[in-house]
């Protein structure tokens, strides 16, 4: 038993690796490769947590096969354009000014009514208000409503926003968050000044955001 749960263990931690090789995407987002190689792994990676009898070394191998193949993979399709959309297909417009385009439907085997959930997900709820739809390599949908559709920017209505830049939280129960100080252009050292300033101490702090302007908000430990 014990030695199930420590290959079981080193297997997980082998493979959370394996997928973070591969690059950060959400389930949603993966392209055909990608989603084939990830469903491959975790059935290789079962086999030996299953059957204790099955070297270590059956599962985590043909893992790191199917990895390199996926970062070689990668490689070539951003320098090959033929590549890429030999294994990953392209884009397809399904909508083109307020009209659908049946023959691009029946060609990605798309109902009307999967089209009209799509459009109901982008806040869209008639397909005349459409200029633009384009059905992404990934399945996603992308929607450009016509111009008299759209909801106005403030460049359209000639208003000037004040550009507060991120805001983050660069203390998290008590600890500096060096990632979130990064993105909001500070350091460590700009922390310590404004705590200094509020007279308080670093534990005290349950949470702190910072926005590269200096803004900042303490929320206090509850004791």
């Amino acid at each position: 038993m014990i030695i199930s749960i420590i290959r079981t263990l080193i297997l997980y931690a082998f493979v959370i690796l394996a997928i973070r090789l591969m690059g950060k995407r959400q389930i949603s987002e993966l392209q055909p490769t990608e989603l084939v190689i990830t469903m491959i792994i975790s059935d290789i990676a079962a086999i030996p947590m299953q059957d204790t009898s099955i070297p270590l070394l059956s599962g985590i191998v043909p893992v790191l096969v199917l990895v390199g193949l996926e970062i070689s993979a990668s490689v070539l399709m951003m320098k090959s354009s033929k590549f890429r959309k030999l294994l990953c297909g392209s884009p397809i417009v399904v909508i083109r000014d307020g009209e659908v385009l049946q023959s691009q439907m029946k060609r990605l085997r798309l109902t009307t009514e999967d089209l009209c959930v799509q459009l109901r997900q982008q806040d869209v709820f008639s397909i005349e208000e459409v200029q633009y739809c384009i059905v992404e390599t990934n399945g996603d949908v992308s929607v450009i409503q016509k111009p008299q559709f759209r909801t106005p920017s403030a460049q359209d209505m000639g208003i000037k926003i004040v550009d507060n830049k991120i805001e983050t939280v660069v203390i998290s129960d008590g600890k500096i968050l060096d990632n979130s100080l990064m993105l909001c252009q500070k350091t460590s050292k700009d922390v310590h000044n404004i705590l200094k300033n509020e007279q308080t101490k670093l534990s005290d702090v349950f949470l702190m955001t910072l926005d590269a302007l200096g803004k900042y908000n303490i929320i206090m430990r509850k004791k």
